[in-house]
């Protein structure tokens, strides 16, 4: 290694991020061995990611610059094998590794098999089978049976060995070396069956432990693995061209016919039909879309054809974004995860000085059977072997990222999928969060024997060139009803008060009761309706002439229909406290609060007093989620321990600072992330526990010399096929 770190040395200058596949990564323990070869070359381990699921190292931050051979060379130093990672490359090399671990597995099996048979047969039959069985002390074995256990041995260490040397030459003890040694001491005092069916079970244990990552790679993929390659453009004389969807502009427009996956993001400009978005929001119910509705890239276009205008680049869609932020989540590990890595670390020596203890110590001091006690130090190797352990906790955290994706949850790696079940406090925007985002028209009132329709035809004419979102829900609302209008002429915006303009050739003014009561055109009446609106949640926009007020129009954000039954959930799911903050005036808000459940408000915020109150409810919380969707909210999504974006309405800026995107505007996501998070949490422990009570168990079997050598892998290989099914139980989750 003095020539790799020589190499460091000289340049030491960052690297940015490289990539490199690693074949025979495929648990934390391999993760812990790749970070003691690689960590001095790249200037420390922080500057080292794995993601241990798609078999990949990245060198991150200011890593220190070191050839692709070189990172090549140390990788082969610890038994496996490195290639530069591409975008485009395939998992070819993994998936024949596994292929072959699989195989090399099953061929072991066999020659136990045959063994097995060679002994029932030499031995004159069956009787002899509880001896073999019982293990220690069975007998000499006659040189057929040998053979073929000689050939289960060698097949099942196939991809033990390699890696038991490398360890051994480096002085890092791990779960290859305890087997390695376990085997081969069997086979030194005879006890060939133990030694052969040790070699074979571990052998299995390492192929589920490759067929349980691949099935969760394969399950993360299946997400990925949703949008066309090609498009169908078409031309401004619409004949239509099939092209590469990266040779897509924003402003070309696209066809896609009924039962097609929609290859980009894009806004419907002719057709409708329902859509169903699943893959990207995980609403469970097709959307219907027309024109002027938004699409997104991998959702499926149920019935109808659509002509589709190209809104974003094919790498800037929303599942290209989702893309990158599950390929950068590798690098944000779980706490159980670490746990576990820095338990592996230190439990493995350990257990080998354990060993030689058991070993050395009973015949030494107190007059033992050195092959007894020989016998007893490798049954101890073999139930210590952490296998299920390290593998537990990875698979468990990759399938609860996947089955959030797949519900619409975005969540940017494990660290973060833990976090949800510890939060006691939960802070929301209201814009886009709690309400739609959407002003509406709710209430109309005409004075002076006008009536609603000709109230809201004024405003719609004095609003019709505004691009305000009050403006614009008057003007929609109208046109919603089929009231006709003519926009005013010769408009004027009077700054923070409303407009003028001459509508059918009489002047008009409009604005809010403010500028009401600055025209002096206030009355009792008109004060009272519009204090009463306002205290609804409600703005008010006043219409009138110089004779009199015409009317008063209220417009409110509407609540989303799922908040109230979110925000309970909420609080079922164990949230002492959901706080509204705002820049909103505070009866709107208090008025929004009321309706939703929310259990504080704070208006009349700016970002920076967003930041603030999050610290405060830190400091009496502990663990604070914040949940918002706007440019203004991303200082205090970086703030809270837990940021969670709207992804669907979301600024890019709050989507990447977010640590959880949800990818639809439904709230009611929520409680599930944190029921989800919380069941995550479960499975893990339940793993560990188990785990480790397997191996509790048989350390006090093994000093009462009630334990044999293929008893202890076959509860160690039993245990890893338990943890694995039990954590692959989340890829079933129930989605909200």
């Amino acid at each position: 290694m003095t020539d790799l770190n020589a190499t460091a040395q000289v340049e030491r200058k960052p690297s940015g991020n490289r990539g490199f596949k690693i074949a025979g990564m495929d648990c934390a323990e391999e993760v812990s061995v790749l970070k003691q070869a690689l960590g001095p070359l790249v200037g420390g381990e922080e500057h080292l990611a794995f993601d241990v699921i798609n078999g990949r190292m990245s060198l991150i931050g200011d890593a220190v610059v070191v050839p692709d051979d070189a990172v090549i060379r140390a990788v082969a130093s610890t038994g496996m094998q490195a290639t530069p990672w591409r975008p485009d490359a395939t998992d070819d090399r993994i998936d024949t590794v596994r292929r072959q671990q699989s195989i090399f597995a099953a061929a072991s099996g066999a020659f136990v098999a045959v063994g097995f048979g060679l002994h029932v047969i030499l031995a004159g039959g069956l009787g002899d089978i509880p001896k073999l069985l019982a293990g220690h002390g069975s007998g000499p074995t006659p040189w057929p049976e040998i053979m073929a256990y000689l050939a289960a041995i060698l097949l099942g260490g196939r991809f033990v060995v390699v890696k038991a040397w490398y360890s051994l030459r480096n002085l890092r003890p791990d779960m290859n070396l305890l087997m390695t040694v376990a085997v081969v001491g069997a086979a030194a005092i005879g006890e060939w069956f133990e030694a052969a069916t040790v070699s074979f079970l571990f052998a299995l244990s390492l192929a589920i432990e490759g067929w349980s990552i691949g099935r969760a790679r394969k399950a993360i993929a299946a997400l990925l693995d949703l949008a066309p390659k090609t498009a169908r453009r078409l031309a401004d004389d619409g004949t239509e061209t099939s092209v590469p969807v990266d040779a897509m502009t924003p402003g070309d427009r696209f066809l896609v016919m009924a039962g097609e996956r929609i290859p980009l993001d894009g806004r419907v400009v002719a057709g409708s039909g329902a859509v169903n978005q699943a893959p990207i929001t995980g609403e469970s119910v097709p959307v219907e879309k027309e024109p002027g509705a938004e699409v997104f890239a991998g959702t499926i276009n149920g019935d109808g054809t659509l002509t589709i205008e190209t809104t974003r680049l094919v790498q800037d869609t929303a599942l290209a974004r989702i893309i990158k932020m599950v390929d950068s989540a590798h690098a944000n590990r779980a706490p159980a995860e670490q746990w576990v890595e820095r338990f592996a670390r230190v439990y493995t020596p350990a257990v080998m000085v354990i060993a030689l203890l058991v070993f050395l110590v009973p015949p030494l001091l107190f007059g033992g059977v050195w092959s007894d006690w020989l016998y007893r130090a490798l049954v101890l190797l073999v139930i210590a072997c952490p296998c299920a352990l390290v593998i537990s906790t990875p698979v468990s955290i990759v399938a609860a990222l996947a089955a959030a994706a797949r519900a619409g949850v975005l969540v940017k790696g494990g660290a973060f999928i833990e976090l949800p079940a510890r939060i006691r406090a939960i802070a929301m925007d209201k814009t886009g969060t709690i309400t739609r985002a959407q002003p509406e028209v709710v209430k109309i009132v005409p004075l002076n024997s006008h009536s609603k329709a000709e109230l809201i035809a004024r405003a719609a004419a004095l609003e019709a060139r505004s691009t305000h979102p009050l403006a614009q829900a008057i003007v929609r609302h109208a046109k919603d009803n089929a009231i006709e209008f003519v926009p005013a002429t010769d408009v004027q915006t009077l700054k923070g008060k409303g407009l003028t303009g001459f509508y059918n050739g009489e002047p008009f003014w409009l604005g809010s009761n403010r500028y009401l009561i600055e025209r002096g055109q206030a009355s009792d009446e008109t004060t009272k309706l519009a204090e009463t609106l306002e205290a609804e949640g409600n703005t008010v926009i006043v219409i009138g002439n110089a004779r009199h007020v015409c009317g008063l129009i209220a417009v409110a954000d509407a609540i989303r229909p799922d908040a109230p039954a979110a925000i309970r959930g909420l609080h079922e799911a164990g949230v002492v406290n959901i706080v509204m903050l705002t820049g909103d005036n505070r009866a709107t808000a208090e008025a929004i609060a009321r309706k939703a459940g929310i259990d504080e408000v704070d208006a009349e915020l700016l970002p920076e007093d967003k930041v603030a109150r999050i610290e405060d409810l830190v400091r009496r919380y502990g663990n604070v989620a914040m949940v918002g969707d706007g440019v203004n909210d991303a200082p205090a999504l970086a703030r809270a321990n837990l940021g969670i974006a709207m992804g669907a309405i979301g600024s890019d800026a709050a989507i990447e600072t977010a640590d959880v995107a949800l990818m639809s505007d439904d709230i009611s996501k929520l409680p599930w992330l944190i029921r989800h998070s919380r069941r995550t949490l479960a499975i893990i422990r339940q793993n560990i526990a188990f785990s480790l009570g397997v191996k509790a168990l048989f350390f006090v079997l093994t000093f009462a010399g009630l334990a044999n050598l293929w008893g202890a892998i076959a509860a160690d290989t039993g245990a890893s096929l338990l943890v694995v099914a039990n954590a692959l139980r989340l890829l079933r989750s129930k989605e909200p």
